[in-house]
């Protein structure tokens, strides 16, 4: 894959701002009703970011990075 740290203009981008740069997308149950208008937990999508500790690799490729998680996952901030 890459090393810790790849070419961007000149500039060096370090797993850090790499994983600034994506977020992932979580599930998190939140107060709200159901038809019947009884208090229930309901999913709600949140975008979170990536923390540093959890890339494993990454590739800047100047239009887009992407970046490789300890546990397999692949994301990238060109969709955003």
């Amino acid at each position: 894959m890459s090393d810790d740290k790849t070419k961007t203009e000149g500039k060096q981008l370090t797993a850090a701002e790499a994983a600034k740069r994506v977020k992932r997308t979580v599930i998190e149950l939140v107060d709200g009703k159901n038809e019947a208008g009884k208090a229930v937990k309901v999913p709600r999508a949140k975008k979170v970011a990536v923390e540093a500790s959890e890339v494993l690799a990454f590739k800047d490729y100047g239009a887009h990075v992407v970046v490789v998680t300890k546990d397999g996952q692949k994301f990238t901030d060109a969709d955003e």
